[in-house]
């Protein structure tokens, strides 16, 4: 084994350890449903905020600005860190799932369960929708903008994603970061996104914000747009994180596993 691999492997186990020391509780894994119930929920309230913007449009004959519509996903994320991100680490997309597990702040054993939370999170949104207002304005579909191809809309998660994620793994390498800095940069984020990029690709940025809808709408045909770039993106993401901050935090950890109220002096640089 390489000297690096030794110092990694130290790395980890230290940032494991300062964990276990400052939230012990949400490590313990008879909790998991805890985390796996605030990302289905989390997940719920984005996708019937974000696809919702599109299904109120229609059905009130454009009433809902698109710009509102546009910076009200942003606004539900920021809520919603602030209200459990320090339970599960409000993740509410795969994309930043995993993410968190490849910059290893998240243990890959607990990716499946988060990621199922927030597929059956979204689809109950797309549901409500549904049931209250049909398929009118497609659900919220993303789908690319008049005019624009397929690999241009993709092109457009890619980098959006990619954006998203560094926003993200950044505002949580830093104790003074998580919580409060963090909530309004990832929701701040996702506004601007929304607002500039939206009538490219949608700014799903999250593949079950788009999936979902697309699945009770019965049209499947450019959802592997919204999967394959939000993914490619966040991988994208996680090399430049490297690259500005280098190895991982333990207040990555905190932040992405969530915790207790965390007083900010426990959290180590």
């Amino acid at each position: 084994m390489t000297s690096t691999h030794t110092e990694q492997r130290r790395a980890a186990l230290h940032r494991h350890m300062v964990l276990r020391q400052v939230s012990p509780d949400f490590l313990d894994p008879r909790l998991e449903w805890r985390r796996i119930f605030a990302e289905l929920w989390g997940t719920f309230l984005l996708v019937l905020v974000a696809a919702g913007g599109g299904v109120v449009a229609a059905r009130s004959n454009g009433a809902l600005d698109p710009a509102a519509a546009a910076v009200a996903p942003g606004l539900m994320v920021m809520v919603i860190i602030y209200f459990m991100g320090a339970v599960s680490g409000a993740h509410l997309n795969p994309a930043v799932t995993v993410a968190f597990a490849v910059r290893r702040n998240f243990p890959w054993r607990r990716v499946p369960g988060y990621i199922l939370a927030q597929v059956i999170g979204g689809l109950w949104a797309a549901l409500f929708l549904r049931s209250l207002f049909g398929t009118g304005g497609a659900l919220g579909a993303t789908v690319p903008g008049r005019g624009i191809t397929a690999g241009v809309a993709l092109a457009m998660e890619i980098v959006l994603t990619a954006g998203l994620v560094n926003t993200i793994l950044g505002t949580s390498s830093g104790a003074r970061n998580i919580g409060t800095n963090g909530a309004i940069a990832v929701g701040g984020y996702i506004a601007l996104a929304g607002l500039w990029a939206g009538p490219i690709s949608g700014a799903s940025m999250n593949p079950v914000r788009s999936f979902a809808p697309d699945l009770l709408r019965g049209d499947l045909h450019t959802t592997w747009i919204y999967i394959l770039g939000p993914m490619a993106g966040a991988l994208i993401g996680v090399v430049f994180e490297w690259i500005l901050k280098g190895p991982p935090t333990v207040a990555g950890d905190i932040a992405a596993q969530g915790s207790l109220e965390l007083d900010e002096s426990q959290a180590p640089r």
